[in-house]
């Protein structure tokens, strides 16, 4: 069989009769017949030894013939055949492109049938309402368009209006499925203006779900599987399921008085749909129980489960597809609006909880058989089996919440203490393998705990021999002073030792959190309080001494609470103390006390400044305005002495008032110390100042309501008042001579002497006397005393 190569050649007419081929053949036999002859004649050459040597020089001969030959038919191929080779190359270049330009327009004619085909088949599907067919031969049809862009590399005119009637009929067929989900679920919505903050809001919301009948064509499941095939099913029913949680099941979870109502309907044209809806019951709970929330929530996935969300498209049944769109938040705003109220706010009351976890265990099985929920799912279960950890947690937040808004109201409400005031505290039971008390160790009874009669405390010391030996203290050892404190202070306490006390039962773990918990209501004391109220602990005298007095009750009493609650929550890596707090709270009671004193002398201080100076005291002006300065100084004393009477222990009010005195009084030593010349009539009438305050100062002191009790601290003013002795001696000097003067001086060593230096006698004389030789004489008895 001859070649392409040979044919194309051959029917060029520019080969001879005889081919090639054939020629090459010949001589490839008459080259086989040469060799078989040689290898005859060397062999009987070599291996018969018969001469032969005719024979060889013909077959020479044959051999330079046939090399000739072949040498021809090489220039042959060489010249003539390889020239129309390359020819025939062209050629068959040229005629293959063509091939392949017809074939792709071939592949392009048949893919305009495909996609002519597709789109009749799709029509007819539409007419029917088989759109799952539809949904498919759109799906070919775009297949068919795509091919025809991959086969034509350039722009062709067909391609615009194919992918135009493409589109034309995607559109037609999403409004179709969207007209058919439009029938299928059907919500009515309160208008997007109305606030949706209350129950009333969603009561008018309402959910249509239609059932299959004769009234309803096509098949729901078909509808949902050519939402699928088209891509948009996961689009619808994401959207439902956002309006699902917005509209139905977030407000079943926040408003307890909302329930659902599913009724089974008919509309006008006959067609059977069921429809949800929201109804309002009367309540007064805040927060919806588990078990009811979880019935409500299961009423209306068991309406959606039964009508259009059952069908499975595909591997994936749309309830699974909705489950995995809503179960994260659904179950998030259950625990965090519904769970972590019912966790129980006592520990007696925990017992109670294993209903809950039931429920819960239930509601999550009811989800799964519905294909909800994911069989590894369980947030919800998870949760309510760690109602111990999340009842710890709840009890500290709710005690730092309750802490804080003591904290914050108002401390105007006080209660008296008095030393025989005792704080209530719990008999705690003894853990067992306490250890013994070791050798040297101190017992503390307190009062009217031990067997003796005595109101003292009574310290046993053993002995190294083991002999006791008990001391009796004083009963007031260990007591407040009588003050007022804030009833909130006190609740504060109240709330910190009740909370200890319940704890005491549960385990060590959750023991120490409430242990720590307890300790932050006081770490917040000491930075809510002074922030909170910082106005008016600057403003009003009478809440700084309050809060001063709040902070000593509540470090007095951090003493021993650790004591007492030690046996329960002391472990081999937690000691039961607060005594650490006691600093800060000492600290911040008497940090805001003392700005009130500053506030307090600030007031004085400045009161006195409008006395200019108590110069030039004969112009009527200026002594009714120094007379005016004093008074009023000693009225505000009078006024802060009411304000913490009975308030302040009554060291803390003698020591406060007679800083606040002895501030104006020194200011009064120091002002009139610096006057150059007071005449006669100016010494009289600062003397009648000066005796003014003498006379009204101590009455500032009246700690307690008995008038006669006050009479003591008033005769003691001059132990509280450091500068009143000095003050005395002015007033003194004032009216008196040279001689008496020179008589209180006594040589550096009299009552003058000892209040006042001897520049400063030197000064006072100077200014109240002329200068005379008896000034001078005086002046000259008058030096440093050694």
């Amino acid at each position: 069989m001859t070649s392409f190569v040979t044919e194309v050649l051959a029917s060029s007419g520019k080969l001879e009769k005889e081919d090639l081929m054939t020629k090459i053949s010949k001589l490839t036999r008459k080259s086989d017949d040469i060799k078989a002859e040689a290898t005859y004649m060397i062999k009987k050459e070599y291996d018969n030894f018969l001469p032969s040597y005719d024979l060889a020089e013909r077959l020479g001969r044959e051999v330079e013939a046939m090399y000739k030959e072949i040498d021809d038919l090489k220039d042959v191929i060489e010249n003539e055949v390889q020239q129309d080779l390359n020819k025939s190359v062209t050629e068959f270049t040229r005629l293959g492109a063509q091939l392949g330009r017809t074939k792709v327009a071939l592949n392009l004619c048949q893919h305009l049938v495909e996609f002519d085909n597709a789109i009749k088949d799709f029509q007819k599907a539409m007419r029917q309402k088989e759109y799952v067919v539809a949904a498919e031969q759109h799906g070919k049809a775009q297949d068919a368009v795509a091919k025809v862009k991959k086969c034509s590399s350039a722009e062709i005119p067909l391609l615009t209006v194919l992918m135009s009637e493409l589109t034309i009929q995607k559109e037609s067929l999403l409004y179709h499925l969207g007209d058919e989900w439009g029938k299928m679920v059907t919500w009515t919505l309160p208008p997007t203006t109305k606030e949706l903050n209350s129950a009333e809001a969603f009561l008018g919301v309402k959910l249509h779900l239609s059932r299959e009948g004769k009234a309803y064509e096509p098949d729901l499941p078909k509808v949902l599987q050519a939402l699928a095939v088209r891509g948009d099913l996961q689009r619808k029913v994401k959207q439902f399921a956002q309006l699902l949680m917005k509209y139905v099941l977030r407000p079943l979870i926040l408003h307890p008085s909302l329930v659902v109502e599913v009724s089974e309907q008919q509309s006008s044209y006959g067609a059977e749909f069921t429809a949800i809806c929201f109804i309002s019951q009367d309540t007064s709970a805040e927060h919806r129980r588990p078990p009811e929330l979880y019935q409500q929530i299961l009423i209306v996935l068991k309406a959606l489960h039964e009508h259009p969300f059952n069908a499975t498209v595909g591997e994936q049944a749309v309830c699974a597809m909705l489950g995995s769109l809503i179960w994260e938040e659904l179950s998030e705003n259950i625990i965090q609006d519904c769970l972590v109220h019912s966790i129980p706010a006592r520990s007696n009351q925990l017992d109670q909880y294993a209903e809950v976890i039931s429920e819960t265990r239930s509601f999550e099985s009811c989800l799964r058989e519905m294909a909800y929920l994911r069989a590894e799912a369980t947030d919800l279960l998870k949760y309510a089996q760690n109602y111990n950890r999340h009842f710890i947690s709840r009890k500290c937040q709710d005690v730092i919440v309750e802490a804080r808004r003591l904290m914050t109201s108002e401390i105007h409400d006080t209660v008296k203490i008095s030393p025989s005031y005792k704080l209530s505290l719990p008999s705690l039971p003894r853990p067992s393998g306490e250890k013994k008390r070791s050798r040297g160790a101190v017992k503390v009874e307190s009062p009217g705990s031990g067997p003796g009669p005595g109101p003292g405390l009574a310290l046993a010391l053993e002995a190294p021999g083991g002999q006791q030996q008990q001391q009796q203290l004083e009963g007031r050892t260990m007591a407040l002073p009588a003050c007022r404190v804030s009833r909130t202070a006190q609740q504060i306490l109240e709330l910190a030792v009740n909370t200890l006390a319940e704890a005491s039962d549960r385990s060590n773990t959750s023991a120490i959190q409430i242990l720590y918990a307890v300790r932050n209501i006081f770490h917040l004391f000491c930075n809510v309080v002074p922030t909170y109220h910082e106005e008016s602990l600057l403003k009003l005298p009478q809440l700084a001494a309050i809060h001063h007095n709040d902070c000593m009750f509540l470090a007095h009493h951090l003493f021993t609470l650790g004591h007492h609650f030690g046996p329960v929550f002391t472990t081999d890596y937690t000691v039961c103390s607060f005594v650490d707090l006691v600093p800060s709270l000492r600290r911040q009671g008497t940090r805001c006390f003392v700005s009130q004193m500053n506030v307090l002398r600030g007031e004085i201080l400045e009161s006195l400044s409008t006395a200019r100076d108590f110069s030039n005291l004969e112009d009527k002006v200026n002594a009714e305005t120094a007379n005016k300065a004093v008074r009023q100084v000693v009225l505000q004393l009078k006024r802060v002495g009411r304000v913490w009477q009975e308030v302040l222990p009554v060291n803390i009010y003698c020591k406060a008032m007679g800083t606040l005195l002895n501030t104006a009084v020194s200011e009064l030593i120091t002002r009139i110390l610096a006057l150059e010349d007071i005449s006669s009539e100016e010494a009289n009438f600062l003397h009648g100042l000066l005796e003014h305050v003498l006379v009204e100062g101590p009455q500032v002191f009246t700690p307690v309501l008995d008038e006669k009790e006050n009479r003591r601290y008033q005769e003691e003013v001059s132990v509280h008042v450091a500068k009143w002795m000095a003050f005395k001696e002015l007033a003194m000097v004032l009216l008196a001579n040279l001689n008496d003067i020179l008589n209180r001086w006594a040589e550096g060593k009299g009552p003058l002497a000892l209040t006042f230096t001897y520049s400063e006698v030197k000064s006072l004389i100077r200014a109240l006397f002329q200068n005379t030789d008896r000034r001078a004489a005086a002046l000259a008895q008058i030096g440093p005393s050694f």
